[in-house]
């Protein structure tokens, strides 16, 4: 039997009511657990990377030839450690505001994601190094180190995954960029006395991050689009 229209026929155009896809409110007290968690773990990260420039300073900078070398057969063992290695204070302390904000950016949106997304930009950013550092380089075979490939690598997960997820994120992103492009400016001429930047290892950082915010924008796109087909499709009755 069909329901009747607005103008007395058999059969009606009804739009589907927006559903609950899983959407909650969040309360207060898990608001500020994210913040604390997200705080918290930034924070030891970065505790770490100083510990570690402690005890490189205090061996002679025994530490620093550990970093990614060009298709050397240790790849495994400079993956693992560039990140955590810089060239000296002046190194770290460049690229600790950036780290601070964008890791904690993205530490918000959860411990497992902020685990993913540093364990992609870490190991395929670094392994694309290892495999392009030397290109366009005049200082001969170079050693990468420093934690800038892994924060060019957040930026452009945050730019991305907001573009992906149609959130703020992207213009937070942007704001960070062009504080970050300002450190860089500021560190270049330190970097210069002790070998240069390392534009490999930021690309491939970067490159990774957009790898990254793709694979892990999934759920949400998938909502996204489950919500949009459900608010805005018309379902036909008869």
């Amino acid at each position: 039997m069909g329901a009747p229209s607005a103008c007395g026929g058999g059969s009606a155009l009804m739009t589907l009511p927006e559903k609950n896809l899983g959407y909650k409110p969040e309360t207060e007290t898990n608001r500020r657990l994210r913040w604390m968690v997200g705080g918290v773990t930034i924070l030891t990260f970065m505790a770490l990377l100083y510990l570690v420039e402690l005890i490189d300073q205090l061996t002679r900078h025994s530490l620093d030839n550990n970093g990614i070398r060009l298709l050397k057969t240790d790849v495994l063992w400079g993956i693992s450690f560039a990140p955590v290695l810089h060239a000296n204070w002046q190194h770290l302390v460049a690229n600790t505001i950036p780290l601070l904000v964008l890791g904690f950016l993205i530490a918000l949106a959860g411990l497992s994601r902020f685990i993913w997304v540093t364990a992609m930009v870490w190991i395929f950013g670094g392994s694309a190094t290892w495999l392009i550092g030397n290109m366009g380089s005049s200082f001969g075979p170079t050693d990468h180190i420093g934690v800038s490939g892994l924060i060019f690598g957040w930026l452009a997960f945050l730019l991305v995954f907001g573009l992906f997820v149609r959130r703020g994120w992207d213009i937070i992103g942007c704001m960070v960029l062009f504080a970050y492009g300002g450190v860089l400016l500021g560190v270049m001429p330190v970097l210069g006395r002790c070998g240069g930047v390392s534009w490999q290892g930021h690309l491939c950082g970067a490159i990774s991050g957009v790898v990254a915010a793709y694979l892990l924008s999934a759920p949400e796109r998938k909502t996204r689009a489950l919500k949009e087909a459900g608010t805005d499709s018309p379902r036909l009755k008869t």
